[in-house]
């Protein structure tokens, strides 16, 4: 296991190096959007219409933050489960998207989307929202406003601690072995 300090926007030569079970540090914007969002993203796609932020080189965090307490520009800040956005992912990865961050498995077309994309999916601790929350400088709501709590904002992250679930080359730290095949 490996650790790395990332500054967004992502580039293929900032993942090709990542596997599974590295550590990623990540500094600069990154955006939420889960389900309802990303619906929307899809219509304005279907429609030619331009993206509320550039996709290409953008980390995509599965996030509806809680309202923020005084003093602080996010709420807690825990991600969601990912495999609601799975019907989303690979064409998001194909337009350029580079990496997403959420938590649980991913389905095998997003798998197989890293690897054709160079992209990667990140874990990011579950339960741990108000401390994740705390490495979150700035949070501007930037589409959707009536979708609350599930609309796209820009974050400006530092230091966002994150693990590589699925790297670029096939490899996932979720993968459990074949006791079978091993003659276990």
């Amino acid at each position: 296991m490996a650790e790395y300090s990332l500054n967004t926007p992502l580039t293929d030569e900032d993942l090709k190096p990542l596997k599974a079970g590295d550590v990623v540090k990540l500094t600069g914007h990154i955006y939420t959007a889960r389900d309802a969002a990303h619906k929307r993203l899809f219509d304005l796609l279907d429609e030619g219409k331009d993206l509320p932020f550039e996709l290409q080189g953008s980390v995509i965090y599965y996030v509806g933050p809680s309202p923020a307490p005084p003093g602080r520009p996010i709420g807690s800040a825990g991600p969601t489960t990912s495999y609601r956005m799975d019907t989303y992912a690979p064409r998001l990865h194909k337009l350029g998207q580079k990496a997403s961050v959420g938590k649980g498995k991913r389905n095998d077309e997003v798998k197989q989307a890293l690897k054709d994309n160079i992209a990667v999916y990140f874990g990011a601790t579950g339960g741990a929202g108000a401390l994740l929350s705390k490495c979150i400088d700035e949070a501007e709501v930037i589409a959707f406003d009536d979708l609350g709590p599930e609309a796209i904002r820009k974050l400006t992250v530092k230091d966002f601690p994150l693990l590589v679930i699925n790297d670029s080359h096939g490899g996932e730290l979720y993968a459990k072995p074949d006791r079978k095949a091993a003659g276990l």
